[in-house]
C-alpha cells in the first residue's frame, strides 16, 4: 500500500497585527517598522495601504515590506502619518488587518518672545499662563520657581492642571512674588522645554479682602475614557480664604477604588467599568459637569473556519459589545459584501464555488473597530478514485474487506456491483456505513471482480475491486518490548518480529502514532536496522526527546497478508510549562498567583518556581514565596517581598527529579498597590553655593522604590544647637538639590540635614543626619610674606603664605603694574597654589605685585605690593672675543683671548664657546668655557681652524677672527 501525505492547503490568517505606534521625530534611526505576519498555504503576500490608498514600495525606495512588515526609512510626519492597514492574500482569497495609527513624538520650543509681568494684590487669586509649544502627544507640566531645579509645590493653595498647564494660585502671598517658568515633559521622549520667565508681582495698592471661590479649573460635562483606563478629573477654585474641594457622585457612590490627589483637587477613578459611569459634582461652591464612558467593541462571537458543500445554506453571525452599540459589515477577499447581510448576520442560501474565500466581519463604533476573520471552501467535485483498480489478497476462511473511497463533493451516492449484477447484502456479505463492503468467512467463490460505482450532480466513477483467497495461515507479529519506559537523553531499541510463510516476501514498514517514520529527517534520532533474520527488524531510538512518546507501530505485509503490531514508549523528563498563570489577589507587596498543572512527563513534580519580570529587573527573577518552598502538590502560592507600585509579570517553572521545565506563558503585567516609601536618599552631602545659601544635595531614589504616585522629598535642616526642624517640600521625583537661603547666618554655619520622602500615601523614612556647612564668605584677611624674583628678561616668580582666617581661598588673583607706564594686568592660579611664574614681561622693567585670594563668594583684600625687575632683555653681545693668543705643544693648544663686556642693552655674558674644525670641513669639536681660556687637543696632521664666541641668556654673540694651526708646528702666534 502507497500513502501520500500532502500538506493541506488553507487561506491565510494573521498571528501579528500591527499595532499603534508613537514614533518620536528625534530618533536617531529614523526607521519605523510596521509589524503584520499572516499564515497560509500557498504563503500570503503582503501588500499596504496608508489611508486607503496602497503603498508602491517599488516606486518609493523609503517603503519596504520583509516577511510581511512594513519598514519605513527617513520617516516623517509630513508623508508619513496617518492610519496604516496590512493586506495579506494567497489564492484562497484575502483578509485586512485592524488599522493602526502611526503618529510622531515631537516637542518643540517655546516661543522665547518675553512674557509680560503679572501684577495681582495681596490675598487675590491668579492664573500664569503655561501656553505650550506644539507638541505630541501627551506632555506633563511642572513650574519652576525662581531658578532651576526649585519646582513649585503644589497644596491646597497652589494647583497646576495637566489638562491646560496652568499655574493656579488661590490665594497669593508675599512669598510667591518671583519669576515662574513652565516646564514641559515629552511622555515619549522624555524631551523637556522650558517657557520664557513670567514676573509674578504685588501691587502696592492694598490688599485684596475676602471673597467667595470662583471656579477656574474644571472638567466638561462629558468625559470619554476607554473601559480599563484610569480617569482623572480636575477641580480647583481661587478664592480667599483658599476654598475647599469636595466631590460627590450624583444617585450614587463614588467607586471605593477612586482616589483623591492634590488635596483633593483631583479625582481618580482606575480600571474605568461602565458601573462607574455617571455624574460626578466637584464643590467649592459651584457644582461642574458629569462624566460618561466610552467602551471599544470586544466580541462575544465570533465566525470560524468553515467547508462546505455546493448547494448548501451557509448562515454566518458575528456579535460584539460595546458604547455605543457596535455596527457591523462585512468584506469578502477584502472587499466590501453589501447584500444577504441582516442585523450583522451574512446569510447564503446556496453556497456555489464563486463563494470561496476569506470572509472578515468587522465590528465597530466611533471609538474603533475589531475585525474576525474566516475562511469559507466550497467543496464541489465529481467523484475520483486514486488506486484503480486495487487486488486484495485474503486467506481462506477469514473475513475480508473490500473499501469504497472515491473523493467528491458533495458526498457520492455508492453502488456495489459484482459482474452486472448489484450486489444485495445478506448475513455473510454486508454493506457497511463507510461504504465498506465485507465479507465473512471467505471462500473460494468469492473470488474475482467486484465493482464500486459513485455518483453527484457533477459526475460518476468506478473502481475495480480484484479478491484472491489463498490457503496459508495468517501471519504473525510481535513487538517487544510492548511497553517501555526511558528517560530524556536515553536510548532504546523496539525489535518487530513476523511469523509467516516463508513462501511469501514479507515487507516492514514502521510508524510513529500511526504516521510512517521517514529515516531521513527527524535530526538522526530514528535508525532502522535488518537483522540477518529476514523476518525481524529493529528501530533503535537514540538520544530521545520528550516528543518521541507515544505509540510505534511495526507493520508486516505480504502478499496475502498485513499485520500491525503497536508498542507504547513513556519518556521521563523534566516537566512541561504549568498552565495559565492568574494574578488573584495583589497587595503593596505580594501577589497570590494560581496555575494549573502541566505535564509531569511521567516523573512526579517536586517543586514550582515562581519568577516575576518588572522594568526595573534583569530579565526573569526568582522571588520569595509562601509557602516556602512550593512543593509540586501545589496550584497557588504568594509572592512576597515586591516592591510597591511596580508592574509585574509572573511565571511558574516546575521542577522534578529529571530537572526543571520550561516556563509558563506570563501572566497579565499587574501593578501592585501603592505604599508609603520605604528607602531613603542615599548619599546627602552639600556645602558650597552663593553667600548665605545652604546647599543640600542627594542621590534621588529609583522610581522603582517611589512606591506610588505624588513622590517627592521633604529636605528638614536645623542649625546646629537649635531646637526645631526647618522641612521643605520638593515635588520632582527627579530632584537632587535644594538651595536654602538665609542671610542671618554667618558663613560656614554648621547645619544638621536629613532628607525624606513621601508620596500620596503618606511620609516615609529619613535618610541619616549629616552635618553640611552653608556657603562660606569671601577670604578676610589678604596673603602674607608676598615675595618676588626676577628669573630672565620676561619671568619673574611670585610667592606668598595663603589667606589665613575666615573664608578659604579657591584661587589667588594676581595684579601686576608696569611702574614706568602704570599699565595693569592681572593672572589667576586654580586650587590653593601659593606661587605662580609671570611670563610675557618687558626685559629690563620693574613691575608691582599684590596678591588676594577668592572664592566662590567674593574676593579678599589684597596684600601690600612687592616689586622686581625684569633681567636684561635677551640679545647676545656684537662685540666678538679679541686678541687671541695660542701656543702649540705637540697636538696640545693653549688658547686663551680677552673678555667680553656687555653694553647696556645686551644680555650679560655667562661664558664662551670655542669651535675647532679641519679646514675645508665643517666644525668637528666645540668646548664650552666660562673662563677666557681653554685647553684644545687636535688630531694629528693637517691644518686647523679656531674661533671662539661669547654666550649670554639671549644667546650666542659674534665670532672672533680665526687662528690656523698645523699640529707639525710649536711657534706661538699673536692675533
Amino acid at each position: 500500500m502507497i500513502f501520500n501525505y500532502k500538506n493541506e492547503e488553507f487561506g491565510p490568517f494573521f498571528t501579528h497585527e500591527p499595532d499603534d505606534i508613537i514614533f518620536p521625530l528625534d530618533s536617531d534611526e529614523k526607521k519605523v517598522v510596521m509589524h503584520c505576519e499572516a499564515r497560509g498555504n500557498p504563503a500570503p503576500t503582503y501588500s499596504w495601504h496608508l489611508n486607503q490608498t496602497e503603498i508602491d514600495s517599488e516606486a518609493d525606495f523609503r517603503y519596504s515590506v520583509v516577511e510581511g512588515s512594513l519598514i519605513i526609512n527617513n520617516a516623517s510626519m509630513a508623508s508619513d502619518y496617518g492610519m496604516y492597514q496590512c493586506k495579506a492574500e494567497n489564492s484562497f482569497g484575502t483578509i485586512l488587518s485592524r488599522d493602526a495609527l502611526l503618529r510622531f513624538a515631537y516637542l518643540n520650543d517655546f516661543s522665547r518672545k518675553a512674557r509680560g509681568d503679572v501684577s495681582v494684590r495681596e490675598g487675590q487669586g491668579v492664573v500664569l499662563m503655561c501656553t505650550p509649544p506644539p507638541h505630541s502627544p501627551e506632555i506633563i507640566y511642572s513650574w519652576v520657581f525662581n531658578e532651576f531645579p526649585s519646582f513649585v509645590a503644589e497644596d491646597s493653595r497652589r494647583f497646576i492642571s495637566q489638562h491646560t498647564g496652568n499655574l493656579y494660585i488661590s490665594k497669593v502671598q508675599p512669598s510667591d512674588v518671583g519669576s515662574y517658568i513652565c516646564l514641559v515633559k515629552n511622555t515619549v521622549t522624555n524631551a523637556r522645554v522650558l517657557s520664557p520667565p513670567t514676573p509674578l508681582t504685588l501691587k502696592t495698592d492694598g490688599i485684596m479682602g475676602e471673597y467667595e471661590p470662583k471656579i477656574e479649573v474644571h472638567f466638561p460635562p462629558s468625559v470619554l475614557a476607554a473601559r480599563g483606563a484610569t480617569v482623572r478629573l480636575e477641580c480647583f477654585a481661587l478664592g480667599n480664604p483658599v476654598p475647599t474641594i469636595t466631590w460627590r457622585k450624583i444617585n450614587g457612590n463614588i467607586p471605593k477604588k477612586a482616589r483623591l490627589r492634590k488635596s483633593q483637587a483631583v479625582l481618580e477613578i482606575p480600571n474605568i467599568q461602565l458601573e462607574d459611569s455617571g455624574t460626578y459634582e466637584c464643590k467649592a461652591e459651584n457644582p461642574r459637569g458629569g462624566t460618561a464612558f466610552k467602551a471599544l467593541p470586544q466580541w462575544v462571537r465570533m465566525i470560524n473556519d468553515t467547508q462546505m458543500d455546493s448547494g448548501e445554506k451557509l448562515r454566518w453571525e458575528c456579535k460584539a459589545t460595546g458604547r455605543p452599540r457596535p455596527t457591523y459589515r462585512w468584506l469578502r477577499n477584502g472587499l466590501p459584501l453589501t447584500s444577504q447581510i441582516l442585523n450583522g448576520e451574512l446569510t447564503i442560501h446556496k453556497v456555489q464555488q464563486t463563494d470561496s474565500g476569506m470572509y472578515q466581519c468587522v465590528g465597530e463604533n466611533k471609538y474603533g473597530a475589531i475585525y474576525s476573520n474566516a475562511e469559507l471552501k466550497i467543496l464541489a467535485s465529481a467523484p475520483v478514485f486514486v488506486d484503480n483498480p486495487v487486488w486484495v489478497i485474503a486467506t481462506l476462511g477469514k473475513d475480508v474487506s473490500l473499501d469504497c473511497k472515491p473523493r467528491a463533493s458533495p458526498k457520492p451516492r455508492i453502488l456495489w456491483k459484482r459482474g452486472d449484477r448489484r450486489i444485495q447484502p445478506n448475513k455473510r456479505i454486508m454493506l457497511l456505513r463507510n461504504n465498506t463492503l465485507r465479507i465473512v468467512n471467505s471462500s473460494r467463490t468469492d473470488e474475482g471482480s467486484y465493482v464500486c460505482r459513485a455518483d453527484n450532480q457533477f459526475g460518476s466513477a468506478e473502481m475495480t475491486a480484484v479478491l484472491s483467497i489463498v490457503l496459508t495461515d495468517a501471519m504473525r507479529v510481535e513487538l517487544s518490548p510492548h511497553r517501555v519506559e526511558v528517560t530524556v537523553g536515553e536510548s532504546v531499541v523496539l525489535s518487530c518480529k513476523a511469523t509467516h510463510d516463508t513462501s511469501l516476501d514479507v515487507t516492514f514498514q514502521w510508524f510513529f502514532n500511526q504516521r510512517p517514520i521517514t529515516f531521513q529527517q527527524d535530526g538522526g534520532h530514528f535508525e532502522y536496522i535488518q537483522t540477518v533474520r529476514s523476518s525481524t527488524v529493529d528501530l533503535m531510538i537514540r538520544n530521545i526527546l520528550l516528543r518521541h512518546a507515544g505509540r510505534y507501530g511495526c507493520r508486516a505485509q505480504t502478499s496475502a497478508d498485513t499485520v500491525t503490531a503497536e508498542a507504547e514508549l513513556l519518556v521521563r523528563g523534566p516537566p512541561g510549562p504549568p498552565g495559565v498563570v492568574i494574578v488573584e489577589e495583589i497587595t503593596d507587596a505580594t501577589a497570590t498567583l494560581s496555575w494549573t498543572r502541566g505535564l509531569d512527563n511521567h516523573s512526579p513534580i517536586s517543586t514550582y518556581n515562581l519568577q516575576a519580570r518588572s522594568p526595573f529587573s534583569l530579565g526573569w527573577q526568582t522571588v520569595k514565596t509562601d509557602p516556602d518552598p512550593v512543593t509540586g502538590d501545589l496550584e497557588s502560592a504568594m509572592a512576597v517581598q515586591l516592591n510597591p507600585w511596580v508592574e509585574y509579570e509572573f511565571r511558574v517553572v516546575a521542577t522534578n527529579a529529571i530537572g526543571t521545565g520550561d516556563p509558563s506563558v506570563p501572566s497579565r503585567g499587574v501593578r501592585t498597590k501603592e505604599a508609603v516609601p520605604s528607602v531613603a536618599p542615599a548619599n546627602v552631602s552639600g556645602g558650597n553655593g552663593r553667600r548665605h545659601e545652604l546647599v543640600i544635595l542627594w542621590e534621588p531614589v529609583s522610581e522603582e522604590f517611589q512606591n506610588g504616585e505624588g513622590f517627592g522629598y521633604i529636605v528638614a535642616f536645623r542649625a546646629n544647637g537649635t531646637r526645631g526642624w526647618k522641612e521643605k517640600m520638593v515635588t520632582s521625583a527627579d530632584s537632587t538639590m535644594y538651595k536654602y537661603r538665609d542671610e542671618t547666618f554667618p558663613p560656614l554655619t554648621p547645619f544638621e540635614v536629613k532628607v525624606g520622602v513621601y508620596n500620596n500615601k503618606g511620609d516615609g523614612p529619613f535618610s541619616k543626619v549629616v552635618i553640611i556647612h552653608s556657603a562660606e564668605g569671601e577670604p578676610k584677611e589678604a596673603p602674607s610674606d608676598v615675595k618676588a624674583y626676577s628669573i630672565s628678561s620676561s619671568e619673574i616668580r611670585l610667592t606668598w603664605k595663603p589667606s589665613p582666617g575666615p573664608g578659604k581661598p579657591k584661587g589667588y588673583e594676581v595684579y601686576i603694574k608696569c611702574v614706568l607706564d602704570g599699565a595693569q594686568i592681572h593672572a589667576l592660579t586654580v586650587k590653593n597654589e601659593t606661587t605662580i611664574i609671570l611670563t610675557g614681561l618687558e626685559g629690563n622693567t620693574r613691575y608691582q605685585f599684590t596678591v588676594n585670594g577668592f572664592n566662590s563668594v567674593g574676593q579678599g583684600p589684597a596684600s601690600a605690593a612687592v616689586s622686581a625687575k625684569t633681567r636684561r632683555s635677551r640679545k647676545p653681545p656684537a662685540q666678538p672675543p679679541s686678541n687671541l693668543m695660542w701656543i702649540q705643544e705637540g697636538n696640545n693648544v693653549s688658547l686663551s683671548w680677552e673678555p667680553v663686556k656687555a653694553k647696556e642693552n645686551e644680555s650679560d655674558v655667562i661664558g664662551y664657546m670655542v669651535l675647532l674644525k679641519q679646514e675645508g670641513r665643517g666644525y668637528n669639536q666645540v668646548t664650552r668655557t666660562i673662563n677666557p681660556s681653554t685647553m684644545l687637543c687636535l688630531p694629528e696632521g693637517g691644518t686647523y681652524i679656531i674661533e671662539v664666541r661669547a654666550l649670554s641668556e639671549g644667546g650666542e654673540g659674534a665670532l672672533s677672527s680665526q687662528v690656523r694651526v698645523v699640529t707639525s708646528s710649536g711657534k706661538t702666534h699673536t692675533i
